[in-house]
């Protein structure tokens, strides 16, 4: 997280064209609150202050960081909550740090550090794992996943194999575990079924291609005069990425070291995007069109977001109403994918307690816990998110969200994301608007973004 990266309201994500905010802006209203996955790593001697070897509980104080504000805060307090109710030995005492990106995140607290400030715990999206385990704060974590093996392993062997492969990619420089992951999102569609039955239309079972989207829309607009969804720039894990990968396109290469937003597939889904809305398919991007507030109203047939979009749904009172289906796609099934990650600070004083406190979070009940009191991401635990925990209050379909992970691709990472993120959104912007030929907009951000690179 998975980056984490989160904290935009559904109705203010969906008015953009707006300013570059990772999925930890996003969830700091409760609207993208992913605490996505993470990865896992080596930590040589534990022991009260790092050293030792014997396993145990600590004692003490814990300081753990994270990137979000006092609204993201309530979200955790009440996991940090039900921890020390089970280990009044040991007090969480939590600091949001508003970031409005991951490098300035990383530099803060790599500043804080180098200046005396303690912190024992960490939580990262995947927009900045690589980023900050390069920097050198982390303890490796392998060494106590191995020596607490008997209540280590039921949780590795509950998470998928596609998210340990990311997290071996993705979170670590030099192969170590550095994460402990708590959780991830992918994108979806909430689909208003109202907007579809007054429309006539049969709503998806579970996917539907490019072709059978537009051909949808456009009997809905005639029919119902409703959008079928919104469309903008300035969010790229939601309304960028999507199009991309589901047309086997994306903004940078796997290894995030080039360029590839000017490739023949980016061109078609944008050129797709365009068409909406050139048609009017979608409410012209970067008005004040209040997506959250439409959709209850009917005149949205669906959201667009991952399990950070629920909260609204739910304050909606619309779960009844909605149906989750996967993205649209062209090539193939295509999501980007966010998690966040836990990991101690080489220089915490209290390894011991705080390799507990993530033995905790690895556990069914603690997952369970932080889904049930409105996780915004999807339990790491495979059992946990098949499971009425999660499933639970949600729209029929909210298993999709899950299992997305299997065609998902990693949201984009590299060192500079914060600055390519800007580039791709102006490119997006120029080329979905008319602002300039779809191509030649591509094709600039794509140098632009190369550069930094």
């Amino acid at each position: 997280m998975p980056t984490v990266n989160e904290g935009v309201p559904v109705d203010q994500k969906h008015r953009t064209i707006a300013p570059a905010l990772d999925r930890r802006s996003l969830l700091r209203s409760g609207a993208y609150a992913a605490l996505a996955v993470p990865a896992l790593g080596a930590l040589a001697s534990c022991g009260d202050g790092g050293g030792g070897g014997e396993a145990g509980d600590g004692t003490g104080e814990l300081k753990l960081l994270y990137m979000g504000d006092a609204t993201q805060q309530e979200t955790f307090q009440t996991l940090f909550d039900s921890f020390q109710e089970s280990h009044p030995d040991i007090t969480v005492n939590a600091s949001g740090i508003a970031s409005g990106d991951w490098a300035t995140f990383g530099n803060t607290v790599a500043t804080r550090i180098a200046g005396g400030e303690r912190a024992d715990i960490i939580s990262v999206a995947t927009e900045g794992q690589r980023l900050m385990s390069s920097k050198g704060l982390f303890e490796p974590l392998d060494d106590l996943i191995e020596r607490d093996h008997d209540e280590t392993q039921d949780f590795y062997d509950n998470i998928s194999p596609r998210l340990g492969e990311w997290l071996d990619t993705y979170g670590s420089p030099d192969g170590s575990t550095y994460f402990v992951p708590g959780g991830y999102n992918t994108v979806v569609m909430y689909l208003n079924r109202q907007v579809f039955e007054d429309a006539g239309v049969q709503i998806p079972d579970t996917d539907w291609t490019w072709d059978e989207f537009r051909t949808v829309a456009e009997t809905i607009k005639e029919e119902t005069g409703a959008f079928i969804t919104t469309a903008g720039a300035g969010f790229p894990f939601g309304q960028i990425l999507p199009w991309l990968f589901s047309n086997g396109a994306s903004t940078l290469s796997e290894d995030w070291a080039t360029a590839t937003f000017n490739s023949p597939e980016a061109i078609e889904a944008a050129e797709f995007v365009k068409g909406l809305v050139d048609d009017e398919l979608v409410p012209q991007p970067g008005g004040e069109f209040d997506g959250a507030t439409q959709y209850q109203r009917g005149s949205l047939a669906s959201l667009t977001g991952g399990r950070y979009t629920l909260p609204d749904v739910r304050r909606l009172e619309m779960v009844e109403q909605t149906k989750i289906v996967n993205f649209p796609h062209k090539a193939g099934p295509g999501t980007p994918i966010g998690w966040d990650g836990w990991s101690i600070f080489q220089a915490s004083p209290n390894k011991e307690a705080a390799w507990t406190f993530l033995k905790w979070l690895m556990t069914i009940e603690a997952s369970e816990y932080y889904a049930e009191q409105g996780g915004t991401n999807v339990p790491v635990r495979e059992d946990v998110a098949s499971s009425e925990a999660f499933l639970g209050n949600a729209p029929e379909g909210t298993e999709l969200i899950a299992t997305a992970i299997e065609f998902a691709t990693p949201v984009p990472s590299p060192d500079q994301q914060a600055q390519v993120d800007v580039e791709v959104n102006k490119g997006w912007e120029a080329a979905i608007l008319g602002n300039q030929p779809v191509e030649e907009a591509l094709n600039a951000a794509n140098e632009a973004m190369q550069g930094l690179l």
